[in-house]
């Protein structure tokens, strides 16, 4: 039998700061409230005075090896995993990504093989790259038979993986009613490609001009359109990586509403600044920067930070998904829209968060678990497993010790990349133990 005691900590979650014990049995959290050792004979005792015992993190938002023109992500599922585990994140979920021509079934049996490393859980969105008849008809398979019961489509990158509004909404047709939920990554594409040709035209390449292309409109026209389609056709929607004051504003609008559309934010929205493209730059220190959305302005950053709070944004995930500065970002020093998009943070999300947003009050620690791991797990389907510190709960904890204080460096991340977005960061509290389905699997003592 694996029997684990926790005792004497501040059991949090997104309701409630208690001190309260937890037994967890065989992978699976049993009994929760004062509890006198001496009934758990043989039991492994955590003495977690001092320290805050929170559920698992929940990161529904990674890219691990994603393929690109510039190679694969850096972080697999292996180094991905670890790096999760590092940060206090038990479970994530990574993404399909049929390539057009390719059945969904085929591309998800090839990605579970990819995720058969994954040292942690996992579970998967599916990407929707091209609408046909066939895409249409595995819709509800993956749904009744594989359990996958969230479909991810992009308005930008039209030229690989992006498909059309009309598109959009014969997609969310079919899995509005079938009890699904469709993520949209909100970039007006045509904008995008339209922006980028005009540049490069005018000789205009540097990494500099990688968020002019991608203007504060190209993500609010996009997410109002969806909202729209969303009351259309009666299907929730998830916008991916908020980025704008007036794409929150809309989101806050609909939920006023009663539309069913969910915000997410990352921690790159939520703590730097288009300073990090500042045109002075030398090209090589801009391109760890290029994501998409990129990022934007403090008064974009402080709205952002106001919809934690007022439950606008109902998750904070990371799209982690970092790519090596030499070998990769470099691919594009001559022309920007050749740089891989993307950054790590799975490792960082949960000490940024609750170091500049709970130690400043602009959050307060129960909005912190329930961004970092209840919402997303009610969100996509995990709620009755995870994102609680409840019996019947996957044993997936985190002993969190506020106390600890250190600075974040790419000589010491976990992740696999040779540069760091958060490079001097300092943080203030991070997981002392990690716990996975019982086990512990990770302690920074």
């Amino acid at each position: 039998m694996n029997h684990l005691l926790i005792i004497n900590g501040t059991l949090v979650t997104a309701e409630t700061s208690r001190r309260e014990d937890l037994s967890v049995e065989d992978g699976v959290i049993t009994v929760r409230g004062i509890l006198d050792p001496d009934l758990f004979p043989g039991s492994r005792v955590i003495d977690a005075s001092g320290k805050y015992v929170i559920p698992g993190g929940f990161d529904p938002h990674v890219h691990f090896a994603l393929p690109t023109p510039a190679g694969n992500s850096c972080d697999d599922f292996r180094s991905g995993s670890m790096a999760a585990l590092a940060g206090g994140t038990t479970f994530f979920m990574d993404f399909v990504t049929p390539i057009r021509g390719q059945s969904l079934m085929e591309a998800l049996r090839s990605r579970r093989n990819e995720a058969a490393s994954s040292l942690t859980g996992y579970g998967l969105h599916m990407g929707i790259s091209e609408w046909n008849p066939e895409i249409e008809a595995e819709i509800i398979p993956c749904i009744e038979k594989e359990g996958i019961t969230s479909f991810k489509a992009y308005l930008a990158y039209r030229e690989s993986i992006g498909i059309s509004l009309d598109e959009l909404q014969q997609l969310m047709h079919t899995v509005g009613p079938a009890g699904g939920l469709v993520m949209v990554h909100c970039e007006d594409g045509e904008m995008i490609t339209r922006l980028q040709q005009e540049f490069l035209h005018n000789h205009k390449s540097r990494a500099y001009y990688h968020a002019l292309s991608h203007p504060s409109e190209t993500e609010i026209r996009a997410i109002e359109k969806v909202i729209g389609l969303s009351v259309k056709t009666n299907c929730p929607v998830y916008i991916v990586h908020t980025s704008t004051m007036q794409g929150t504003d809309a989101i806050a609008a609909a939920k006023r509403d009663g539309i069913r559309v969910f915000g997410e934010t990352c921690p790159h929205y939520l703590l730097l600044d288009d300073s990090v493209y500042d045109a002075r730059r030398d090209n090589l220190e801009v391109m760890p920067y290029i994501v998409s959305p990129p990022i934007r302005r403090k008064t974009d950053q402080q709205r952002l930070w106001k919809g934690l709070s007022d439950a606008t944004i109902d998750v904070v995930a990371t799209d982690h998904c970092p790519f090596n500065l030499n070998g990769q970002k470099d691919q594009g020093l001559n022309d920007f829209t050749k740089i891989p998009n993307g950054a790590g943070s799975i490792e960082h999300r949960m000490s940024l968060l609750y170091t500049y947003g709970v130690l400043t009050n602009k959050i307060t620690i129960n909005q912190f678990v329930n961004l970092i791991s209840a919402r997303p797990a009610e969100i996509f389907g995990f709620g009755h497993r995870k994102g609680k510190l409840l019996p019947g709960y996957d044993g997936d904890i985190v002993i969190w010790d506020p106390e600890y204080t250190g600075t974040i460096s790419v000589n010491n991340h976990v992740q696999n990349c040779d540069s760091e977005i958060y490079e001097g960061f300092h943080i203030h509290g991070r997981p002392e133990t990690v716990i996975l389905n019982g086990k512990i699997v990770n302690q920074n003592l």
